[in-house]
């Protein structure tokens, strides 16, 4: 039997405050979009809710951005002024092996599937940036095109000087300002 991550009753409310208060000081992230709507959508998904739990314990700030007609899927994204306290992370799993020495802790794509989420794709990433300016003084990586993964290399993003940059590094890098952000359907 799987175990369902499941946060308790007075976690659940103390989330949804928060959760209510960032959408209702944020509502340029979300025109049209109604909280009372997206609440009873989460509160019948717990197992969703741990998962914003975990980016919010990370200090993701997760707020929703977007909704998906066809599916029924409120979106949520990290929404943190830099990358969450998730940082100094390898890319993948075969980076972090491929490490010989000074191996970081984890890497990103296991991380975000432990919390139960996505990594933001470069259209997401730049999708998030139309909302506001993040990533001014860290970088995140994003989900990586499989030919340059394939040939050792990772991709990640930022903002400077009022312009989103994409970049690549080595899969098996890690830096203290380089985290992720995630994505979350709901």
């Amino acid at each position: 039997m799987k175990n369902i991550k499941k946060l308790s009753p007075s976690e659940t409310e103390n989330l949804l405050k928060i959760l209510k208060v960032r959408f209702e000081k944020n509502m340029n992230r979300h025109k049209d979009l109604n909280w009372n709507k997206i609440q009873a959508k989460l509160k019948a998904n717990p197992e969703k809710l741990w998962s914003l739990n975990q980016m919010e314990d990370t200090e993701g700030e997760p707020d929703v951005i977007d909704y998906d007609k066809k599916t029924g899927d409120y979106i949520f994204f990290d929404c943190s002024a830099e990358s969450p306290k998730r940082r100094s992370l390898c890319y993948d799993y075969q980076a972090w092996e491929s490490r010989k020495a000074n191996k970081p802790e984890n890497n990103a794509i296991d991380k975000a599937s432990e919390m139960g989420i996505e990594i933001l794709t470069e259209e997401e990433y730049r999708k998030l940036q139309e909302l506001g300016k993040f990533d001014l003084k860290t970088s995140s990586w994003i989900k990586t095109p499989s030919n340059i993964r394939e040939l050792g290399g990772a991709v990640f993003c930022d903002r400077r000087y009022n312009t989103v940059f994409y970049y690549h590094n080595g899969a098996d890098s890690y830096y203290a300002a380089r985290g992720f952000r995630g994505s979350l359907r709901i």
